[in-house]
């Protein structure tokens, strides 16, 4: 079987009908001989470039051409070194056997080397290896390899995938990089193996699987581990809310085939879940399942979030209410409303009546005070001293009223900042702790002023995707206290503010620099004393959540409440572009730089007076705004590796 790539010859088909048109029948005149010099070749290389031209497999061998340039296009002589690959497809997946192997071979590896090879210069810059690799015939179907170089004078090309069969994987260099972003750049096993395919997109899957294949060493496979329990075990090992059973994160296409039970086996025996009816469900197996439905647990809770939504009234002021504790009437109140989408119309929810039932174990909500598109305070359901400054008012259409007494932190204060509102409401799942456990939504409002006029529509500067968090923390539960890992962790932002002053372990304040910190940070360890899952992945590939970039110059210039950067003592404020930086370049070098330039970190501020609205000093995006001579994405990944 010979395969061509289009690409290529499409040029020299092309080349040759181009010669042919200027053709005059005359061989040059006035002294020229009619022919052009012919191109530099060299004979070194700091990168190497593979053009496939074509791949045959043969009874018992592969043969390859392909064209050699190096960093500058320019065609490379003296080639020594090529190897390359066959992971055959066998009615137990993809396998590659090792030569001393005791039973039936699968696929092959040769190189420069091996007994009965070629390696051929055909013409400048074009080679033929013929690589024997006696278990390979013509009909061999699954993963074609080849790298070249790795000389003295030619560096080591990039791993390339020639050809692989259709439907091989389940999982994709997609999924893989939702994480990993860019595994050639990581830290982590092997990444020099990460291939390309012929267009030079990353292969990552298809790379990896020449060597672990769905069959083991011991099976007639080449490495100990096989893809797929390198892929479910070594991702059970997360430390916060990461469900290995929720197939779904990596598995994005329905799976219809499973080659092995080793597959089911090898994950439910590392996760310490029952295998008895493993065996049962695998042999009952048809095509036309998709295996991904055996695991339900997570579905169940994505089947809640997509059937329901809530709905936030903006703040408004009810005269009529009374208070036990206070001697005052009248308060600030929002109202939660929750929808259900099965039907053909949405139908609303009495909440009154879930909560008795016990399906909905918790439905709140919060009055913040906003201003410059950030949350800069809110009122405390009670006070220092167990006081209530907060009560339910439960509505004939099913509804809940959340109201606030008028007392410091939404009128004190906050006179001349809007107020919006934001809500949760919970479901509960089984008998475990809805705060933690539980399936939660939030909603924010509309933004008003004092007189309950509308202003505009919530629209808090997040910087993040949808998916950022569930990327990782995908098992659809809440981190605490019912704030939600779904878009983008918007539930936690309630909480996790410029206003609220969170001390997060005194890890970092607000919510990008505690989200900063706690994954890279002092944060990653504040938890369980040791770094977490998440500093293995490299830090800079900031694109995991920031998929869209960062524009510095869109941030706020306002200050956030930073007692988490005080030792956990209040009464100061940082400018927020240092609080962000700061929580994970946290060396005194970083931070001398930072104040230098205007950054401010635990200024003092009165928390009662309009410390909001004070511009900060700090000069931070004339230099890193993205596009800037030093801008952070010259230093950080924003970009997704192709």
């Amino acid at each position: 079987m010979r395969k061509f790539y289009k690409c290529k010859t499409a040029l020299i088909v092309a080349a040759a009908f181009g010669l042919a048109a200027c053709s005059d029948g005359k061989d040059g005149s006035d002294g020229e001989d009619g022919t052009s010099p012919l191109p530099p070749v060299v004979e070194a290389t700091e990168i190497t470039n593979v053009e496939m031209l074509s791949h045959t497999l043969e009874e018992g061998a592969v043969r390859f051409e392909f064209e050699v340039t190096n960093e500058e296009g320019l065609l490379v002589s003296g080639l020594e070194k090529v190897s390359a690959e066959v992971a055959e497809l066998t009615d137990k997946g993809i396998a590659r056997s090792r030569p001393d192997y005791e039973g039936t071979i699968a696929g092959g590896s040769a190189n420069e080397a091996t007994d009965g090879a070629s390696l051929t210069m055909t013409e400048n810059g074009r080679y033929e290896f013929l690589a024997p690799m006696p278990a390979v015939n013509a009909g061999t179907e699954g993963i074609i390899r080849i790298a070249v170089g790795g000389g003295e004078n030619i560096a080591k090309s990039n791993y390339i995938v020639v050809d692989k069969s259709e439907g091989l994987h389940t999982t994709s260099t997609a999924t893989c990089h939702g994480c990993h972003v860019d595994y050639a750049a990581s830290k982590l096993k092997h990444p020099s193996y990460t291939a390309i395919n012929t267009d030079g997109e990353t292969d990552l899957v298809a790379g990896c699987m020449v060597c672990h294949g769905n069959v083991v060493r011991d099976d007639g496979g080449y490495a100990r581990n096989s893809m797929q329990k390198i892929g479910h075990i070594n991702h059970q090992k997360f430390e916060k809310d990461f469900e290995p059973a929720n197939c779904y994160t990596c598995h994005a296409e329905p799976i219809t085939k499973v080659s092995t039970i080793d597959t089911c086996t090898d994950c439910h025996e590392a996760a310490g879940v029952g295998t008895a009816a493993v065996a049962m469900t695998y042999s009952g197996f048809s095509e036309s399942d998709d295996v991904r439905i055996f695991h339900k647990k997570v579905g169940e809770r994505a089947d809640i979030r997509e059937q329901h939504y809530t709905t936030t009234s903006a703040p408004y002021i009810d005269s009529s209410l009374v208070w036990d504790d206070h001697e005052t009437t009248g308060g600030w109140c929002t109202d939660i409303a929750l929808f259900n989408t099965e039907g053909e119309t949405d139908i609303q929810l009495n909440i009154t009546q879930l909560y008795a039932a016990g399906t909905l174990t918790y439905a709140g909500a919060y009055i913040h005070a906003y201003d410059n598109d950030s949350i800069v305070g809110r009122p405390s359901p009670r006070d220092s001293g167990g006081v209530v400054n907060s009560q339910y008012v439960e509505k004939d259409d099913g509804s809940r009223g959340v109201c606030y007494v008028r007392l410091d932190g939404i009128d004190a204060g906050f006179a001349n900042a809007g107020f919006t509102a934001s809500s949760r409401v919970t479901f509960k799942q089984q008998d475990a702790d809805g705060g933690y456990d539980g399936v939660s939504l939030t909603s924010y409002s509309d933004v008003v002023n004092s007189n309950e006029e509308v202003l505009q529509e919530y629209n808090r500067r997040h910087s993040v995707t949808l998916d950022s968090c569930t990327t990782c923390h995908n098992n659809e539960t809440n981190y605490h206290k019912n704030g939600s890992y779904n878009d983008g962790g918007l539930g936690c932002v309630a909480c996790h503010n410029n206003g609220q002053d969170r001390s997060s372990k005194n890890s970092a304040p607000g919510f990008g620099p505690m989200v900063h910190s706690m994954h890279w940070g002092v944060g990653s360890s504040a938890v369980t004393g040791e770094p977490n899952s998440a500093t293995k992945l490299n830090a800079e590939n900031c694109v995991a959540c920031h998929a869209d970039g960062i524009d510095l110059n869109a941030v706020p210039n306002q200050y956030m409440l930073s007692k988490a950067y005080n030792g956990g003592k209040d009464g100061v404020a940082t400018s927020p572009i240092t609080a962000n930086c700061y929580a994970c370049h946290n060396n005194v070098q970083a931070l001398n730089h930072m104040i230098s330039n205007g950054g401010e970190l635990n200024l003092e501020v009165n928390k009662a007076g309009d410390w909001f609205t004070q511009g900060t000093s700090e000069s931070c995006a004339t230099c890193h705004a993205e596009g800037k001579s030093y801008g952070i994405d010259k230093y950080h990944v924003f970009d997704r590796k192709e």
